[in-house]
């Protein structure tokens, strides 16, 4: 089994050193020294494209652009990039949604992953306009995810549910195929609504013990459900031809933190009323001081970032190395991101992919016949980005 392997676009900005925002970060305007323009985010693509990455993931939230939008307009420039889109089911209606995947579908020829997010921080969703709490938040996305799979099953649909109500609900065209559903969540709500729906369930980048223990608890509730579910990854990755290149890097990214920006993100951050932000924080404890929580498994990014906050840091045989310890406790797709965007996938594409593929871990899934250089080969005719 090849394992997949996922970019990121950064719709709030690009740099050479961390952009804030991310999950239940303090909410500030798109920045970073590359704008998100549909040109720049378009460059990403093309690369990840080109690398062997099956589809790229963007955000969703007031600190970033609108991810059905700007991935619309992105994927008009790509051909075969998938676009994992994250959503949040409480501010578009179901059948709305389902709609939108099926023209999704139709419109870039199959290339739409659905990234499920309830909403972690009530006072983000109030700004939105959806009081409800987090539980009920929870529940409401499983609603939300029945009405839809009904719809695109192909099913006239009338529920009258505690949250959503809908009558005589149909499509008149459907999704082909069927976008598949990625989902997160470190709560006992969000287990039961992962186990029933999702296809994909995601977690941010544990060290792998932690991750082992998340696995088998999903895979026990959807068992409960007669279901079996996929399991993915989202880390941060900064890879060079060697493990003392990697590291300069990371400390160049942590002396380039504001210690002022640092306090603020980390008291916002404590705030959160999501437990995957709290399982983040608590790799690190707000201290500059021993991130590196496993080997080549790096906290710092999430000192001035929300949501995924640890980063893959080593050499390509390392990062490798670790890609493959968590595979062995069950994980089979992996999202990366890198600062900046488009030189590190580069960096991950040409250095750690061919090591994976020489392991028979990966092939590249846009290439039949041709695939990518041994090591040996790529570095004997090839230069560094």
């Amino acid at each position: 089994m090849s394992l997949t392997f996922h970019w990121f676009l950064p719709t709030n900005g690009d740099s050479r050193h961390v952009v804030g925002g991310g999950h239940g970060a303090p909410v500030t305007a798109a920045g970073g020294d590359r704008p998100p323009t549909v040109g720049y985010l378009t460059q990403i693509a093309r690369a990840a494209e080109h690398l062997g990455f099956v589809g790229a993931l963007t955000p969703t939230g007031a600190w970033c652009e609108d991810a059905w939008l700007t991935t619309a307009m992105v994927s008009q420039n790509t051909e075969r990039l998938k676009f994992l889109v994250a959503f949040r089911p409480g501010f578009v209606s179901p059948t709305l949604a389902a709609q939108m995947a099926s023209t999704y579908q139709r419109q870039t020829g199959g290339r739409l992953l659905l990234n499920v997010v309830t909403g972690g921080e009530s006072h983000e969703q109030r700004g939105y306009g959806d009081f409800l709490d987090k539980d009920a938040r929870y529940a409401r996305t499983g609603e939300f995810l029945s009405i839809v799979r009904d719809l695109w099953d192909g099913k006239t649909v009338d529920l009258a549910g505690e949250h959503l109500r809908v009558e005589d609900a149909k499509l008149t065209r459907l999704p082909d195929p069927v976008p598949q559903i990625y989902f997160g969540g470190s709560s006992p709500a969000a287990g039961q609504v992962a186990a029933r729906h999702a296809e994909v369930y995601l977690t941010w980048g544990e060290p792998p013990a932690q991750v082992a223990r998340k696995i088998a608890w999903i895979r026990s509730l959807a068992a409960e459900q007669g279901r079996t579910v996929r399991f993915g990854i989202r880390l941060h990755v900064i890879t060079r031809d060697t493990s003392d290149q990697a590291w300069a890097e990371a400390r160049r990214l942590l002396d380039g933190f504001d210690p002022e920006t640092v306090r603020a993100v980390q008291t916002g951050l404590g705030r959160s009323e999501s437990e995957g932000q709290q399982r983040m924080l608590a790799l690190h404890g707000g201290s500059l001081d021993n991130l590196e929580i496993h080997p080549n498994l790096w906290a710092g990014i999430g000192l001035v970032r929300g949501g995924a906050g640890t980063a893959l840091v080593g050499s390509h045989a390392e990062v490798a190395e670790r890609i493959a310890e968590y595979h062995s406790v069950g994980i089979d797709e992996f999202i990366f991101s890198g600062y900046p965007h488009l030189e590190e996938a580069y960096w991950f594409g040409e250095g750690v992919l061919p090591l994976l593929h020489d392991r028979g871990l990966w092939s590249h899934p846009f290439r039949t016949q041709t695939q990518p250089p041994t090591v040996q080969a790529r570095f004997a005719t090839s230069g560094r980005p």
